[in-house]
């Protein structure tokens, strides 16, 4: 121990490499990128009790989505057995890890970020390109950027944390809280479409000093193998986190069902579909008296995300940012916007609205995440291609328009084009159910009925994650926040529904979205800790008696 409060280095969030033509970021991550694909497919393992661990049973494969017929990696089928061994391993691993000093801790996840944002920027944003479709653009900010800031932002406000101290003190009494990490383990269950979503995943607890059992999403092995590699490297204690792939589907449904029945399960940290996070709560529910304590449920599910634009609007920039926060990833980021409502006014108006988007949309190329000039790339599977086109031909067949899009390509990848549906019903089924992909539905409304279109968001689907609203007009802007603030967990104001940023933005949504905890700030790390006060008396009393007991 040190006789010493250190003081964390200053945290800002990192700067954003372009890739401008000729740079030497662009040239180094193609050849990462050239190297990695040549390479492909590389093993990832499970890694329990400290090491890579043989796994009998079927091997699974994580396709490059842009090339179906090649592997970026394949896996292991992790067992309930080997679950029993990973959470054996993480509980002998606890009393030393949640011993260590917070600024020991702290430098792991500094030192894990600067390897991110510098050493293996290439390797991990050409991960994140090969393995789950994002482009250049898309890789950078989520595997190099926001990875970097959730370990660097984690690190100052867990120290802010901890700085929470009772303000008052009683003449000769000392008060104080500690945090404890929670008394188990905690269970990260994470996604395909953010990396650095499954580091912080892992990494928000583990900070506190919590162990942790990992289950990467199929969909983002080999980056997430790439995140742990690097944590390692920066110095994390090689029992602290287990890593368990394991395909979707009844493996994955017997591997967890293990790990909840646990006694010492104390959290679940999960980003993924509201329909399995559901699950997930109503099996912890039904194993409540096999618990040591509660477990705290964190969750930040789906979203059928909204821009509601005013008639008063700067109508190019709604619509430009219409455009990006429907398209970008493909639409697979859970705040991507899927439901539009324009005013009629805007929408009909010569060269308006209708036009700027259609025109805009269709300069959008789609092609593999290598060949920089795309602006759009494959969906991750041929589930999810297969699942967006059949929304495509639902919506033809109950009568709306689609005005730009609606078709795809999976000879090579899956591929489906930016695609606008133009719905008169507002709670059509592209306006109520979660795609997760590029397609966008638009409601045009009467200018007048503002309000009423407010009520209509509002009450339409049961997800509550992002939102925006474009107005000039203050009112405007005053009546959507009043009216629409039980209706997303992140509000914009002329800006597009997607693109929070740690340490500016924390992220959470509500009702069907998620428990709202809010990843990137100080919230998300009192869950994953057990606050406990110390009152020390220094001069005790020598009678039993109160003064109110004279007589």
């Amino acid at each position: 121990m040190s006789n010493a409060n250190f003081k964390l280095p200053r945290v800002t969030n990192e700067p954003n490499l372009h890739y401008a033509p000729g740079s030497t970021e662009r040239q180094a991550l193609k050849d990462e990128l050239a190297r990695m694909e040549a390479g492909a497919p590389y093993f990832v393992p499970a890694f329990v009790g400290g090491k890579a661990v043989e796994v009998e049973g079927p091997v699974s494969t994580q396709v490059m989505p842009h090339n179906k017929t090649a592997a970026l990696c394949t896996f292991p089928t992790s067992t309930p057995e080997l679950a029993q061994q990973a959470i054996d391993a993480a509980l002998a691993a606890k009393p030393e890890w949640e011993a260590m000093p917070f600024n020991d801790r702290a430098a792991i996840f500094l030192k894990a970020a600067d390897l991110i944002s510098g050493k293996y920027r290439a390797r991990i944003c050409a991960a994140t390109m090969l393995g789950q479709g994002k482009n250049v653009w898309q890789a950078e900010i989520d595997a190099a950027a926001e990875l970097a800031d959730f370990f660097r932002f984690g690190a100052q406000q867990v120290q802010e944390l901890y700085s929470q101290q009772p303000p008052e003190n009683a003449p000769g009494v000392w008060n104080r809280v500690e945090y404890r990490a929670l008394e188990g383990f905690v269970f990260a269950v994470t996604p395909f479409n953010f990396t650095a979503i499954g580091g912080n995943l892992v990494g928000a607890p583990a900070l506190v000093g919590n162990v942790c059992l990992w289950k990467p999403s199929p969909g983002a092995a080999y980056a997430s193998w790439v995140v742990f590699q690097i944590l390692l490297e920066a110095g994390l204690p090689k029992n602290v986190i287990q890593f368990l792939p394991c395909p979707n589907g009844e493996a994955t449904i017997k591997l967890t069902a293990k790990v909840i029945e646990h006694k010492y399960f104390a959290g679940l940290h999960f980003t993924g579909s509201t329909h399995v996070f559901k699950t997930l709560w109503k099996d912890i529910a039904n194993n409540l008296d096999n618990y040591l304590s509660y477990p705290r449920i964190v969750g930040e599910t789906g979203g059928k995300n909204w821009q509601l634009v005013h008639s008063s609007a700067d109508v190019r920039a709604a619509a430009i940012q219409a455009i990006r926060g429907a398209f970008e990833y493909q639409g697979q980021k859970c705040s991507a916007l899927a439901r539009l409502y324009v005013p009629r006014s805007l929408w009909e108006a010569k060269d308006g609205f209708k036009s700027i988007l259609v025109d805009e949309i269709k300069k959008i190329t789609v092609g593999p995440p290598g060949e920089f000039e795309h602006y759009m790339g494959p969906v991750i599977s041929q589930v999810s291609y297969d699942k967006c086109m059949s929304y495509v031909e639902k919506v033809k067949k109950d009568g709306a328009e689609v005005i730009v899009g609606g078709t795809g390509d999976d000879k090579t990848g899956f591929y489906v084009h930016p695609t606008v549906i133009v719905t008169k019903d507002p709670k059509s089924v592209t306006m109520v159910e979660e795609i997760f992909g590029p397609i966008l539905t638009t409601y045009v409304y009467d200018d007048d009925k503002y309000e009423e279109t407010c009520a209509l968001i509002d009450s339409t689907t049961t997800y509550a994650l992002t939102g925006c609203v474009f107005a000039t007009e203050r009112s405007a802007v005053v009546t959507a926040n009043r009216l629409l603030k039980n209706a997303s967990g992140m509000f914009y104001i002329n800006d597009k529904s997607t693109g929070a940023v740690v340490g500016q933005q924390p992220f959470g949504g509500a009702r069907g979205s998620g428990t709202n905890d809010k990843a990137g700030s100080v919230s998300i790390f009192y869950r994953f800790v057990q606050a406990r006060s110390i009152k020390e008396t220094f001069l005790p009393p020598t009678e039993f008696a109160y003064p109110s007991n004279a007589v």
